[in-house]
């Protein structure tokens, strides 16, 4: 078996293990929704989500130095250095420990002065507020800890150990839920202790776990000052894509706050539920997917690796695509279903929100191939400058009177826009064909959604709005989705692939 069959074949075990872990997430995710909408009401759900929303504002410094952890462990991997690897391992530990440090303090002054008096929020329910602030803001920092953990395990592929204890962490969401449903105390600051305590439990158990099976998770302190520069310098420009990321989703949900109240950033919270669903069932084949990238470029087996980035994009789009159609046609009926009462916005934020993780998807494994090679300076100027414009361009429309759900199309827009910007930069740092990326991919793509949304339209336009109808969209959605990929979407080889494989598993099942 060649290095690269056998390199598929971990993808797509890894891949499964990750859509089990995926799909229990899913139904514990929509019932825990709906349970704690329900338990604290729309006013408490709201607060929750946008008060999130203000310590997720300094998650920008976070999610640029946990990018910088999980390429650089990878990468150390895929070059096979074990001494670099625990060097990378304890800096990481170090940098985290002094950004929870930093964070903390920032969060307490800038996060507590925002939240008192700036933000829209009930006077009677300003204490509540004030608390699940605090328990935001612990539980964030000890996720920051938890990160070169979580990252070793990715970065070495166990995928079914990583997949066991998002299942662990999803269960004891499980039991939040009843003992909030249970709690006699006041059911917002129950919820955010709670949630709390399961970020701790999680760092916990990834500790004991790094620590017996891999060597480098061994901590010693290690003042590595090329190192850190390197990695601080990575984290530092990645700073600039992840900030931008960040006012356009958590900055345009506290915008929404200020302009609209609490009841739009339920709406929005119920919005980001659905497309978190979605997202996770993409994520696991992207997750997968990224650490083989990753190493192929460490020992420059570009060939595979353009392979590998020009697939993932089409089967990430295709698999979001297989489930958005069915949610965006039945939005209506499936969160009366789900929820029982749906908040004012959450239909349309909802059918919107899908809408846009279709342009988001495509870019994952671009993003993936970028943060490989580790130059990527002019890569998140340029993106940045392009994708910061969701915030003010929201601003500036609320500030006019438009509706919440202009910022919706907004950022469709401008994401549609930064694929072609990302393919333009990431081409050069790979040496990849663009013009065989834009056939393969982005072609493919328009013919098969074009061609596959034909008939559940026609279902939906002519059948009157029943649980049938949703039904019978999700059955002709799925057959027409599944026909139009097999026969545009893919190309000869991957055909051939797909029948063999098929014929294989018929004559494994008759001996």
């Amino acid at each position: 078996m060649t290095s690269h069959a056998e390199n598929t074949k971990r993808i797509a075990k890894n891949t499964l293990m990750l859509y089990v872990r995926m799909l229990f997430s899913m139904l514990v995710s929509l019932y825990t929704s709906r349970v704690v909408l329900n338990t604290l009401g729309v006013e408490d759900y709201g607060i929750n989500n946008v008060i999130a929303g203000v310590v997720s504002m300094f998650s920008l410094l976070s999610s640029s130095l946990s990018t910088a952890i999980s390429r650089f462990i990878t990468y150390g991997l895929g070059k096979g250095d074990m001494q670099t690897l625990k060097k990378i391992f304890s800096s990481s530990i170090n940098v985290m420990l002094g950004l929870a440090t930093l964070i903390i303090i920032l969060t307490e002054i800038v996060g507590t002065w925002f939240l008192n008096y700036e933000m829209n929020i009930p006077t009677e329910r300003m204490d509540a507020a004030n608390w699940v602030l605090q328990c935001a803001i612990f539980a964030f920092a000890v996720g920051l800890i938890t990160v070169p953990y979580s990252a070793t395990v990715l970065a070495h592929e166990k995928m079914d150990v990583y997949a066991y204890i998002s299942m662990t962490e999803i269960c004891l969401r499980l039991v939040v839920v009843y003992c909030l449903y249970a709690s006699p105390f006041d059911k917002l600051k129950s919820f955010a202790l709670l949630t709390m305590t399961v970020t701790i439990v999680i760092l916990i158990i990834y500790y004991y776990y790094c620590r017996r099976n891999f060597h480098e998770c061994k901590y010693c302190y290690v003042y590595d000052s090329s190192l850190l520069k390197k990695m601080l310098s990575f984290s530092g420009w990645s700073l600039l894509g992840s900030g931008a990321y960040l006012f356009n989703t958590q900055g345009v949900n506290i915008l929404m706050n200020l302009f609209f109240g609490v009841g739009v950033n339920a709406a929005r919270g119920i919005a980001t539920q659905v497309d978190g669903a979605v997202q996770s069932f993409v994520g696991s084949f992207t997750m997968a997917m990224s650490p083989q990238i990753i190493k192929s470029y460490a020992i420059n087996d570009l060939e595979y690796m353009h392979t590998l980035v020009c697939r993932g994009a089409k089967y990430s789009y295709f698999m979001t695509f297989f489930l958005t159609i069915p949610l965006i046609l039945e939005a209506q009926q499936v969160l009366s279903i789900w929820l029982g009462v749906v908040p004012d916005h959450a239909i349309v934020f909802v059918r919107m929100t899908l809408l846009s993780s279709l342009t988001v998807v495509i870019a994952n494994t671009l993003i993936t191939a970028q943060v490989a090679t580790g130059n990527i300076k002019k890569y998140q100027i340029i993106v940045t400058l392009c994708g910061l414009w969701v915030f003010p361009l929201s601003y500036i429309f609320f500030k006019l009177g438009f509706s919440p759900e202009t910022a919706y199309i907004i950022y469709f827009i401008v994401y549609f826009g930064l694929i072609f910007v990302r393919l333009y930069l990431v081409k050069n740092l790979i040496k990849m064909n663009w013009i065989k990326y834009a056939k393969e991919v982005l072609l493919r793509m328009g013919l098969v959604s074009a061609c596959s949304i034909i008939f559940p339209s026609l279902v939906y336009f002519n059948m009157p709005s029943s649980l049938i109808r949703l039904l019978t969209i999700c059955i002709v959605s799925a057959l027409s989705s599944l026909t139009f990929m097999y026969l545009l979407g893919l190309d000869k080889n991957e055909r051939i692939f797909i029948i063999n494989k098929i014929q294989n598993k018929i004559h494994l099942s008759k001996h």
